[in-house]
């Protein structure tokens, strides 16, 4: 059972590794109608349009993700700002899969239409969160394991001498 985790160490870190060499990003200056396109990915932004949340103002875009002509998502990143706070904060969007994840924030806007988007794409992020599971599970059947539990029984004491 120990050998449990020590396998979530080694799916931990072949996934560290390849997010860290096959990771890529792109900052586009974009308007509606605009495309970039990313690891065989193609990011298209549809509209931006203000949305007013419970205790912010936001604006929101509709961008279309395909790879080969298909969709694989649409995604919806905002620019928020609180009332209270009166800062912006970027909320990204995020379609997560087994061998990839696709991350877009929507950053300034540029004037005339334009924004700033930051488009992203990261592969096998999922082995990381699996690896610390394995780990987890490795751990915690290691603990349920009775040669290695602590017993509060006392060993007998042997008195006198030794013969």
């Amino acid at each position: 059972m120990r050998i449990l985790a020590h396998i979530g160490v080694a799916v931990f870190v072949v996934g560290v590794t390849l997010v860290k060499g096959y990771d890529s990003e792109q900052d586009a200056n974009m308007k509606p109608g605009d495309a970039v396109e990313l690891a065989g990915f193609r990011f298209r932004l549809d509209q931006v349009s203000d949305v007013q949340g419970p205790n912010y103002l936001a604006a929101r875009a509709t961008v279309t993700v395909t790879r080969k002509s298909a969709v694989v998502a649409v995604m919806h990143p905002e620019r928020r700002v609180y009332k209270v706070q009166n800062n912006p904060m970027t909320e990204a969007a995020i379609d997560t899969g087994f061998a990839r994840d696709l991350y877009v924030s929507l950053g300034d806007p540029l004037g005339a239409g334009a924004w700033l988007v930051r488009v992203q794409h990261k592969p096998f992020i999922d082995w990381i969160w699996g690896g610390c599971l394995i780990m987890a599970l490795g751990g915690l059947l290691a603990a349920s394991d009775r040669r290695y539990r602590y017993s509060l029984k006392k060993e007998p004491q042997m008195s006198g001498a030794i013969a």
